[in-house]
């Protein structure tokens, strides 16, 4: 599993539908005897695990928030049945977003670099997520009777290709294991994705957003990438032509006008991205303070300048910087958030502790405040309190690996060294390592010092790890 990257190819477009109609398919059909929709989630589940293990991910607890939770807005309108979703943000700025079977959503930082407003952004989601309600992986394995639920899931080893040219395992392991299948397999893509659009774009109107945000994208990164030798990875897997432009605008064009075309909160989300992809501290500082020259009243740019000064450890000036926007709204969790990363930079713990309690007070559930009062309380030395508090989160992120792994650190922080070996196996395990979970498990028995009970709750894990493991190599046999 060495050759994954960072740049994925959607799954469902390489096992397209052969065919298209103006009425949405039957979700019932054949397909649904061949692969079952719980074989899909624990494809996807599996693949998931081993793409976690091999990519690095952004783990910005905001940006997972408002991904988690813009795209789950977008599910309720939308006709995927039953959403179990999973998400997964790559550290690439390399604009592409994905779908795979079970629910699993992904998502490059450079899609928040290229899609200019929330509904461009929201445009792209809404179309993956059309690729999973219709369930083109499934209607894809019927289209090809003699494709198999094991050769299917061989395949998920070598569907991330990398876009820059580093991906030339993952493109020989296609070639070398399913070139014909594939290659008989794309010339249906474009159905799908003509579907997937379609379907998107109803569901961008049902969910309140313009539908000719779909169509203005694709025409801007036509425009953006045409003279490129190498575009991005979206635009190799969804080639963006004339022709499919002007359809998504007849399209979009015949759905009621208006709805929402951005938000503050989206492009707050963008000014973190982009500058975690700056070279320097520095050089974000610049360019936020040039464009707010440009534009003093664009409240992004402001935040953007503000957290560049923060990462430059200029807390001073951030705090003055900062000082109009919470005025403005100081309710704002963003702008609370990055006040209080001040606080904790000028040593002012007490009033970090006062303004996140203040709002976690009300929103208790809220993980980017849950997650800031956590780093908080072991800055003070408190492990024990924050262990508390990862209890809560942990109850509310079960299959989160970042958080199981800062469960591991604070349990062994505060002493906790069975607990920390246990929360230590459940990150191994949700990145796909249940050699290493397993490992993890033994030495927690071992520190259990003849406690029944708990050796006996440990036993139970790994008998169900094993029975995970074993699924997953049945299912890529």
């Amino acid at each position: 599993m060495k050759f994954l990257r960072p740049t994925l190819l959607t799954l469902a477009c390489l096992l397209a539908s052969p065919g298209f109609a103006d009425d949405l398919p039957s979700l019932g059909d054949a397909s649904s005897a061949i692969v079952s929709q719980q074989q899909e989630y624990q494809l996807g589940r599996a693949w998931l695990g081993m793409l976690r293990g091999q990519v690095s991910q952004l783990s910005d607890p905001q940006l997972k928030d408002y991904v988690e939770t813009s795209v789950y807005r977008l599910a309720e309108t939308s006709q995927v049945q039953n959403p179990q979703l999973e998400f997964i943000l790559i550290n690439s700025r390399e604009l592409n977003a994905f779908a795979a079977p079970g629910g699993i959503v992904g998502i490059n930082g450079g899609l928040f670099l290229n899609a200019q407003t929330e509904a461009e952004y929201a445009a792209v989601l809404a179309h993956e997520l059309a690729h999973l309600s219709q369930r083109h992986f499934a209607r894809g394995v019927e289209a090809q009777r003699r494709m198999q639920v094991p050769m299917l899931a061989a395949m998920l080893a070598g569907i991330v290709i990398a876009a820059a040219g580093a991906g030339d395992a993952g493109i020989a392991t296609i070639a070398g294991t399913q070139a014909a299948a594939i290659q008989e397999q794309t010339r249906f893509s474009r159905a799908n994705e003509q579907e997937a659009d379609r379907i998107g774009i109803i569901n961008l109107q049902k969910a309140g957003y313009d539908p000719r945000a779909m169509p203005n994208m694709f025409e801007r990164l036509m425009r953006q990438y045409r003279f490129d030798a190498k575009p991005p990875e979206f635009l190799l897997d969804h080639p963006v032509t004339e022709s499919r432009i002007a359809d998504t605008r007849n399209r979009a064009e015949q759905e009621k006008p208006g709805g929402k075309e951005d938000s503050l909160p989206y492009q707050l989300m963008r000014a973190r991205v982009a500058l975690y992809y700056e070279e320097s501290s520095g050089l974000a500082a610049k360019r936020f303070r040039a464009e707010l020259d440009e534009n003093p009243n664009s409240d992004p740019m402001r935040y953007g300048l503000a957290i560049a000064q923060i990462k430059a450890s200029q807390f001073s000036v951030a705090r003055e910087t900062l000082k109009p926007l919470l005025s403005k709204d100081p309710n704002n969790i963003t702008y609370n958030l990055a006040q209080a990363e001040i606080d904790v930079g000028s040593n002012k713990l007490a009033d970090a502790q006062q303004r996140i309690d203040r709002l976690k007070a009300q929103l208790p559930g809220n993980y980017p405040l849950s997650q800031a009062r956590v780093d908080l309380l072991l800055k003070q030395n408190r492990p024990v309190d924050a262990e508390k508090d990862l209890e809560v989160m942990v109850k509310a992120r079960p299959t989160d690996p970042d958080v199981w792994s800062l469960v591991a650190d604070v349990r062994g922080l505060s002493g906790d060294m069975v607990g920390s070996n246990r929360a230590r196996a459940e990150y191994f395990a949700l990145i796909g390592d249940y050699k290493q979970a397993q490992q993890q498990l033994e030495i927690a028995k071992r520190r259990s010092n003849n406690n029944f009970q708990m050796a006996s709750r440990i036993d139970a894990r790994q008998r169900e790890l094993a029975d995970q493991e074993r699924l997953l190599k049945e299912m890529m046999n």
